[in-house]
């Protein structure tokens, strides 16, 4: 797998139909500016805070060892890469000031000059929100030191944008829900969560599509409430949109299995056999393929597939053959990668 897809290799609790669990922390450090109105002196002052924390390595709080990545010495090919595993946002990408401090086993990105001068993030396969939580609140606690990080004591943490003040806290979790969505009930569940406090975005946040029957659930408010009551409620809701998707799966099938079945053996027909694939129907035979494993009627690592899914990216695929590809040679490049990793998935668990 790429270097910028190490958490892919693993695989955790209601897996395959919750593929990852983010929580992410914004802080900003006291008697700086917020990073839309910082000098350049001033931003590359937080990277060097930043750089001089981390070098203890994070061993100290028993994380593996940190690695600092500014934004201005990455290729753009990696940034892209490292925005399509889901390690850092769009907005850092476009950052010259901007950097990334990055665990071994990249559970934990600590993003420096995006929207604020430090967000935490911490990301794990499956569904994990109380394990995501207690490393993100580790890190932040460590980070913060005798009380680098603006608080106010009646609004909380400090941050650029006022949606953010509070906790400072967002959690998200990405689910694979394609029965939902071909049954046409993912709109009211959508519905339903904005009720709650809670909100459906695309693969990549805000603003972004849900390829490939994926949706990330998270909470939209960080103020008035507490860290442990907004990962509570996450957490129900996701719990009970699981169990909707699963037993809307097994009334589909009891209906119509034979359509369900040949739909996931015509996508891995195709899958096996394509030479030119783009991302956008490569992502739609891993749901496809996905649905499969979880309706029980294919076997393959769960893992797999969510390496599957980051490969097909277009940069994350470049990193990997270490080439620079035209659209055409992507295609041609993500076929023959999907193709020959699946075809030994497969034949490992006959």
């Amino acid at each position: 797998m790429s270097k910028w897809a190490k958490w892919t290799e693993s695989e955790g609790p209601l897996s395959p139909s919750v593929v990852s669990t983010r929580v992410r922390l914004a802080r900003n450090f006291t008697g700086l500016p917020f990073p839309g109105t910082m000098r350049t002196e001033q931003a590359l002052e937080v990277v060097a805070r930043i750089r001089g924390i981390i070098g203890a390595s994070g061993k100290q709080i028993g994380l593996p060892g940190f690695r600092l990545f500014p934004m201005a010495e990455l290729p753009p090919v990696d940034r892209l890469a490292l925005v399509e595993s889901h390690l850092i946002s769009p907005d850092l990408a476009n950052k010259h000031e901007g950097a990334v401090a990055l665990t071994e086993d990249q559970s934990v990105a600590i993003m420096v000059n995006e929207e604020d001068h430090v967000r935490i993030q911490c990301l794990l396969a499956g569904f994990q929100l109380d394990e995501a939580w207690r490393l993100a609140s580790q890190v932040d606690d460590w980070l913060d030191g005798e009380g680098n990080f603006s608080f106010h004591e009646e609004y909380g943490y400090l941050t650029t944008c006022p949606t953010n003040v509070g906790t400072g806290l967002r959690a998200s979790v990405m689910l694979h829900l394609p029965i939902l969505a071909m049954t046409n009930q993912i709109e009211k569940v959508i519905a339903t969560i904005g009720q709650l406090g809670l909100m459906a975005r695309g693969l990549y946040g805000e603003g972004t599509q849900a390829a490939g029957h994926m949706f990330q659930i998270s909470n939209q408010v960080t103020l008035g409430f507490s860290e442990e009551e907004l990962i509570r409620n996450l957490k129900a809701v996701v719990e009970q949109i699981v169990t909707q998707e699963r037993l809307l799966t097994r009334n589909v099938l009891a209906q119509d299995r034979m359509r369900i079945l040949d739909r996931v053996h015509r996508s891995i027909g195709l899958m096996l056999g394509a030479r030119v694939l783009d991302s956008k129907e490569a992502m739609s035979l891993l749901s496809d393929i996905r649905l499969g494993v979880s309706a029980e009627l294919i076997k393959l690592p769960q893992h797999v597939l969510t390496e599957l899914m980051v490969l097909a990216k277009p940069h994350v695929l470049q990193t990997e053959c270490g080439q620079t590809l035209d659209a055409f040679g992507r295609d041609v490049k993500r076929a023959e990668f999907l193709r020959e990793r699946l075809q030994n998935a497969l034949q490992s668990n006959r």
